[in-house]
């Protein structure tokens, strides 16, 4: 059954208004950057099923005046705050993104925006009602609205990261036409079933805290389990072998308190409503990578548990035009957050022959 546009609360973002244009300054330079919020009018259709009404995206564009545009996307937490912030601690990926970096401001003009249900000023979940389930496909749609809203004609690339992997692949499927070259880091074209096991776990565990009232305390255990999945076992082994801590009448473990600490942050700033709405989107991506005939650089981690090495290579070898490049760190999934100088020689690589 079709779900009415009119049935499902949104919750709205900001009233959209002209964007508006500062001046960022980093490191002794000066990037201009542009932000606001498209209001989509109608109804927004979903790729399972369902509209939207009145659909809001709040996007930035940050970088030097008429240069070419790189669409950069993470992870599921991810916001269109990549880099160039008053607050470093405010931007996902500021060791990648800015000035001489390998997303270079003073080469790129860098655009996001916040998913379609996340937690950010896109329009999202209201608390304690459900949400239509959102696809990669559904993201890909809005970042082409988003291009035509801004007059851009075509992306000299997406860098998709996680989840933002996914959107990319979804956008180059649609929409070739319309963007240069994708970097794909810690994604495939579908979800392992290990990886979905997991993620339906965490999903569980924060709809039986929502059923309770308690939805900080369900996010926590789900954010906690994740953690255990970004990062590799050599890490784990390298800074959490110690002896476990006495506390009552019971044993607290190194690991133990480095995983709730993670989860207890994350519960603090994310609604438990778009983690579920996201988390889902993860396990219902599905793309044909043999119709995506962008040129495509696929990262694939070999230590990542999420997305294994034989799936990064399973879809570099289906993509008509794709390209391996195969990195080891200790990080895990979230390899693309901290291994900024491996990503710049595959980034200047890649960049160096989009349009």
């Amino acid at each position: 059954m079709s779900v009415l546009a009119e049935s499902i609360p949104v919750r709205a973002p900001q009233a959209a208004a002209a964007a508006r244009v500062r001046v960022a300054r980093t490191g002794g330079a000066e990037v201009r950057v542009e932000e606001g919020v498209l209001e989509l009018p109608g109804d927004f259709p979903l790729h399972h099923g369902g509209r939207l009404a009145q659909v809001r995206i709040a996007w930035r564009l940050a970088g030097a005046a008429d240069a070419p545009v790189v669409c950069a996307l993470g992870g599921i937490s991810a916001h269109r705050r990549v880099c160039l912030t008053e607050d470093a601690r405010d931007s996902w990926w500021c060791e990648t993104a800015g000035p001489q970096r390998a997303l270079d401001t003073e080469r790129f003009r860098i655009l996001s925006f916040d998913y379609l249900g996340g937690s950010g000023g896109s329009s999202g979940p209201v608390a304690g009602t459900p949400f239509p389930a959102v696809s990669s496909y559904d993201q890909a749609e809005v970042l082409h609205a988003l291009l035509g809203h801004l007059g851009i004609r075509a992306l000299a690339a997406i860098a998709g990261a996680s989840y933002g992997g996914m959107v990319a692949l979804a956008f180059g499927e649609r929409y070739p036409e319309r963007v240069g070259h994708l970097l794909v880091i810690g994604a495939a074209d579908r979800p392992h079933p290990l990886a979905t096991a997991w993620r339906s776990v965490q999903r569980q565990a924060v709809r039986l805290a929502l059923d309770c009232g308690r939805p900080q305390e369900g996010l926590k255990l789900a954010r906690a389990l994740g953690m255990a999945t970004y990062r590799s076992a050599e890490e784990f082994a390298a800074r959490f072998a110690g002896a476990p801590a006495r506390e009552g009448r019971r044993f607290v473990f190194p690991v133990e308190e480095y995983l709730f600490a993670r989860g207890a942050d994350y519960a603090a700033r994310y609604p438990a409503e778009s983690f579920l709405a996201l988390s889902e989107s993860i396990d219902l991506h599905r793309i044909e990578a043999a119709r995506i005939f962008v040129a495509t650089t696929v990262i694939a981690v070999r230590e990542d548990q999420l997305v294994p090495l034989a799936d990064a290579r399973a879809l570099a070898a289906r993509l008509p035009r794709g390209r391996l490049h195969e990195i080891s760190s200790i990080y895990g999934h979230d390899a693309f957050l901290k291994e900024p100088q491996q990503l710049r020689s595959i980034f200047a690589s890649a960049l160096g022959s989009a349009p």
